[in-house]
């Protein structure tokens, strides 16, 4: 089926002299699967959407085609697949006994579709969902010493194993999971060798975590090899944080993550450190829920991201980029 693509959007989108001129941007369906306003969406729309909305790529969607399928579906709309998301089931003892054959299956996904980035993270918890956002406080359940090795030799192997494929391998922090705040994090670059695991860092679970992105965006360096752009409500991070709501996923519910632009998110200061040390991974334009229509949500995370990095390049007449085309 011919897809209609507005290319035009995409071109008003980036600037000759936008700031991380190398960069892509793309997006997450997981903003249209929990939209609020109750209208159900396939996968044909929501690519259709992303491609209109000034999109150049896009996480795996549950309900995407794969393989060969999916690889026509995204050139019909010249989309590319950013990344898979393998989120790898774990208990306080580390990742299960199938956690790998979890991420290799995601590897297989990526790999069939041509895709770039595996995104690999511990996989939510009922305990650390009643302790997101405050999982720093003492009595919080967490790895023990023995879990960080099994998550590190899962890491190992399976970056291995996507690098002889060509694919980079990035953990993602996230709240409410065994890794999420600052200290654990901390751990979980001392115990995995930085030449095959990077870092995601997601903006919004990294300040729900209790973390500073620009700082950390900064200290980390090149260590740094995908980002999420997520922003977080203050006034519901306030409430969650003293207690008003006994799950994260609650707060997650009643807007915790918001619109680019609309809460505490040093959006201009991240990309500014990014665009410093010539950052060419992905931008991921992220939200998880939407309580409107959700394409609105992300156009407003698009053009909010299209007005900072002009705001940032200035007139520099060093900058330009090419549109990358699906091959």
């Amino acid at each position: 089926m011919a897809v209609t693509v507005d290319d035009d959007a995409r071109e008003r989108l980036r600037g000759d002299h936008d700031a991380l001129p190398d960069a892509s941007i793309g997006t997450v369906p997981i903003l249209w699967y929990n939209a609020d306003d109750g209208v159900g969406r396939g996968a044909a729309t929501i690519l259709d959407e992303i491609a209109r909305l000034g999109f150049e790529g896009t996480q795996l969607g549950h309900d995407f085609p794969r393989g060969h399928a999916l690889r026509d579906e995204l050139t019909g709309r010249n989309l590319r697949l950013a990344e898979v998301y393998a989120a790898l089931p774990s208990t306080v003892d580390g990742p299960n006994d199938d956690a790998l054959d979890v991420a290799r299956a995601c590897l297989r996904e990526l790999h069939d579709a041509r895709g770039d980035v595996l995104c690999v993270a511990v996989d939510g918890s009922s305990d650390r969902d009643l302790a997101g956002g405050r999982a720093g406080r003492p009595g919080t359940p967490a790895f023990t010493d023995g879990a960080w090795d099994v998550l590190a030799d899962v890491l190992h192997t399976i970056a291995d194993e996507a690098g002889a494929l060509g694919h980079p391998t990035v953990f993602h922090p996230h709240a409410g999971t065994y890794v999420e705040t600052p200290a654990e994090i901390e751990r979980l670059l001392a115990t995995t060798d930085p030449e095959r695991v990077g870092v995601c860092l997601d903006t919004g679970h990294h300040i729900v975590g209790g973390g500073d992105p620009v700082a950390d965006l900064r200290r980390l360096g090149e260590r740094v090899r995908h980002v999420h752009l997520k922003d977080v409500d203050r006034s519901v991070l306030e409430g969650l944080r003293a207690g008003g709501y006994a799950r994260l996923e609650e707060a997650v519910r009643d807007g915790l993550f918001t619109e680019l632009g609309a809460g505490v998110l040093d959006l201009d200061g991240a990309l500014g450190i990014l665009d410093g040390r010539g950052y060419d991974g992905w931008l991921m334009v992220e939200q998880d829920r939407s309580v409107g229509p959700p394409s609105e949500a992300a156009a407003i995370g698009r053009r909010v991201l299209a007005a900072a990095l002009r705001r940032l390049g200035g007139d520099g007449a060093s900058r330009g980029r090419a549109m990358r085309t699906v091959a």
